[in-house]
């Protein structure tokens, strides 16, 4: 079994937006944005569902990175 580092606090990533230069933040897991239920789904289950097929293979979980300069949004793909 495989954990994601930065769903259990384990470790921060800082990413620097590529449209301004600011500080992006991690806004969480992207499936958790799908629907009200989604955050209390099984994860490995919503990474199938979740229309990136690399994030199910390979161990990597979708996080969505957003910049609060200039409201620009990036899916990062977080080794497990």
């Amino acid at each position: 079994m495989s954990i994601c580092p930065i769903c259990n606090g384990l470790r921060e990533i800082n990413l620097l937006c590529t449209h301004c230069g600011g500080q992006m933040l991690d806004s969480g897991r992207l499936m958790d944005y799908y629907d009200d239920y989604s955050p209390y789904m099984e994860i490995d289950l919503m990474k199938m569902e979740d229309g990136y097929p690399d994030s199910n293979s390979g161990g990597k979980c979708p996080h969505l990175y957003q910049c609060p300069s200039c409201q620009k949004d990036q899916v990062i793909f977080i080794k497990e």
